[in-house]
């Protein structure tokens, strides 16, 4: 049991680096901080006269255990699909047999999927460095094997197969391609109209058209997301890609409905009509 004496303005941050200062190891940012031991940690911006409790107040620790930035999970996570898609695309050795390496495929589908993947991932590496903003500057170190885990090995996966040298184009060959492609770009020119704000306040469509689907769903950037994979799957007619489209979707949805009774249950105001992830369904 420790006690500290504090200001009434003093916020939850303070008494973090207060409690680091005499416990060096815990640093802010692996700290939880509660008013019951069940309860749900509290913001670093908290001011102690605005939560309930009186003169002497009962804080419960807890240990996240070692942290890392959310920054560096992204661009761990998203650099790793864009290099391992790339060695199976140029075939370096020990991928495929010895007569492929450094060789290109004939089909000129395998080099447009090669470009969309590509682009995705760079487009996610730029979003994090200059757009993205976290309200949790940290998640726990072990996440990050989980997540490279999950991302690197689909990428594997797909890749693998996309680019074999005994990979077929798509069944109904060029015409599936274009409106693959058209799908794929469609939905990532809509991603790049949506913005981040780390203001927590009902999300509403403005005079950009492109933001109009917040009158459907809560959570556009998955219902983005699942479109340029469907598109990513029909160009590519791959098997791997399908089930890390599907997996995706699952992931997804459950986030997506996390959020989206988070709004509900913090704004009362909240649009009904809309959905979690895909308009009137789910």
């Amino acid at each position: 049991i420790l006690h500290y004496q504090v200001e009434p303005n003093a916020t939850i941050g303070e008494i973090k680096s207060m409690f680091h200062k005499s416990h060096p190891q815990f640093y802010p940012t692996r700290q939880s901080i509660r008013l019951d031991a069940k309860g749900k940690s509290l913001k670093d911006e908290d001011v102690l006269q605005h939560l309930p409790v009186g003169t002497t107040a009962t804080f419960y620790f807890r240990d996240l255990g070692a942290q890392i930035s959310w920054v560096t999970v992204f661009l761990t996570e998203y650099t790793g699909p864009l290099v391992i898609y790339l060695m199976f695309y140029f075939r370096v050795p020990f991928i495929y047999a010895p007569k492929y390496d450094f060789t290109t495929s004939k089909h000129w589908v395998v080099h447009l999927a090669c470009m969309c993947h590509s682009f995705h991932y760079v487009k996610r590496l730029l979003e994090t460095l200059f757009v993205h903003r976290f309200s949790h500057g940290t998640m726990p170190l072990r996440n990050i094997f989980k997540n490279c885990t999950y991302y690197w090995g689909f990428a594997a996966w797909m890749a693998y197969y996309i680019n074999h040298p005994l990979y077929t184009p798509p069944i109904y060959g060029e015409q599936q391609i274009r409106l693959a492609l058209i799908l794929f770009l469609v939905r990532i020119f809509l991603s790049l109209n949506l913005y981040c704000s780390k203001t927590r306040k009902i999300p509403y469509p403005t005079k950009n058209p492109f933001t109009w689907i917040f009158l459907l769903v809560s959570c556009p950037n998955y219902t983005y997301e699942l479109g340029s994979w469907l598109g990513f799957t029909l160009m590519t007619q791959c098997l791997p890609v399908a089930f890390f489209t599907v997996v995706g979707f699952v992931q997804m949805t459950v986030w997506a409905k996390g959020k989206h009774r988070s709004y509900l249950k913090e704004f009362r105001d909240y649009p009904p009509l809309r959905s979690p992830i895909l308009p009137f369904v789910l």
